[in-house]
């Protein structure tokens, strides 16, 4: 196989960009080079939106912006523009808050497509080059958005001028100066209402699965708690949070050997974590493990706060003395994988390991007594 020819993101500084600087997609950097070209050439601009240690938006580099097909597909339809939502947070903001307008929900990658002008009129986070699952993949996907961009371009104007203009309303609501200070004492407890609601008295934390730690969450519950003068109240309160931190913390969403939050749990037991590890993330979490413990007197809470402060020193922070953003969920297996026939690159290889490692590091006994209680077996689990 020949080396692909770079694109115009190889002249770029940022590593995600450069991560797609050699794919066979047109990719430009975001400019008004771009939208000059999409409006002289009457093309709507795909816009891709993602960061260098995001799990999905590899895969769907891997699976569509790395294939000939689909990205043939989308030179001929688009003005392809690569953004790195890590560079350009102002860029995502918007076009993220046009995301959730039009889907109800968001996240990376995100995929806009829009107007020459900068309105959008489809948005989607990852989408599979082959459709799937109930979504429709890149092959048919962009044919179809062409289509419709040529012959039906009265219904996406009219669709583009709507979102548009609840972007507008959007933005200015975020810019006019807010009428009052905190938030009312009602507010305070409708929204304490809301999380006891959604609590998991089962298994911790707020809804199902995939489920988000939610830090900030737990820090209003602990508020409250302290607040209020209803004893009953205040029990439930700290119980809910003491549960949840007590789950995170001893579920497979912490990373027992390493230290750290990872970002959130694929199932609603905390059991399978998605392994990227954030670092605002484990910011929020010493802060909801350090308020718990000073509330509750549990030494596990001080222990965790204290182990990812050890974590983040370690591993993220650079030699310079500034902390690096995240660190990756996709990571190469050991050299031994290949010859298990497994993968040699892929999701939390990291954190892989065999039952035979397992034994040779930890005594008969201890083998035992994990293999006991993390029912490991040598297929894996």
């Amino acid at each position: 196989m020949t080396a692909q020819r770079p694109n115009r993101l190889i002249n770029e500084s940022s590593p995600y960009l450069l991560q797609h600087a050699r794919n066979p997609v047109d990719w430009h950097p975001w400019g008004e080079e771009a939208f000059a070209l999409a409006r002289s050439e009457d093309k709507p601009v795909f816009l891709s939106i993602g960061y260098s240690t995001c799990h999905w938006c590899h895969v769907m580099a891997h699976e569509s912006f790395e294939d000939e097909a689909v990205a043939a597909l989308l030179n001929e339809a688009f003005i392809n523009v690569k953004v790195d939502r890590e560079d350009r947070p102002d860029i995502d903001s918007i076009y993220m808050a046009a995301c959730q307008m039009l889907t109800g929900s968001g996240g990376w990658p995100l995929t806009i497509v829009m107007t020459p002008d900068g309105r959008p009129f489809f948005a989607a986070t990852y989408i599979p080059r082959l459709s799937r699952g109930g979504r429709t993949g890149m092959l048919e996907l962009v044919p179809r958005i062409r289509d419709i961009w040529r012959k039906q371009r009265a219904d996406v104007t009219a669709s583009a001028d709507s979102v548009a203009e609840h972007m507008r309303r959007h933005a200015e609501g975020l810019l006019r100066p807010s009428s009052g200070g905190a938030p009312d004492d009602t507010t305070v407890r409708q929204a304490v209402d809301t999380l006891c609601q959604r609590y998991d008295a089962r298994h911790g934390g707020f809804g199902s699965a995939p489920k988000f730690p939610a830090p900030h969450s737990l820090l209003l519950l602990l508020r409250h708690a302290h607040r209020t003068q209803d004893a009953a109240r205040r029990a439930q309160l700290t119980g809910m949070v003491s549960h949840t931190l007590e789950a995170m913390r001893l579920g497979g969403i912490f990373d027992h050997a390493g230290y750290g939050f990872h970002r959130y749990s694929t199932d609603k037991e905390w059991l399978l974590p998605h392994f990227e590890k954030m670092l605002y993330d484990q910011a929020m979490h010493v802060l909801a493990y350090t308020r718990g413990w000073q509330l509750t007197g549990r030494p596990l809470f001080r222990r965790t706060a204290e182990e990812i402060m050890m974590y983040v020193m370690r591993d993220l922070t650079s030699p310079q003395g500034a902390f690096y953003a995240a660190e990756d969920a996709d990571s190469d297996a050991p050299p031994h994988f290949a010859a298990m026939g497994l993968p040699h690159r892929g999701e939390g290889f990291f954190y892989l390991f065999t039952l035979q490692e397992i034994r040779g590091l930890l005594s008969r006994e201890d083998a035992l007594l994990a293999e006991k209680i993390w029912n490991l077996q040598e297929e894996g689990n």
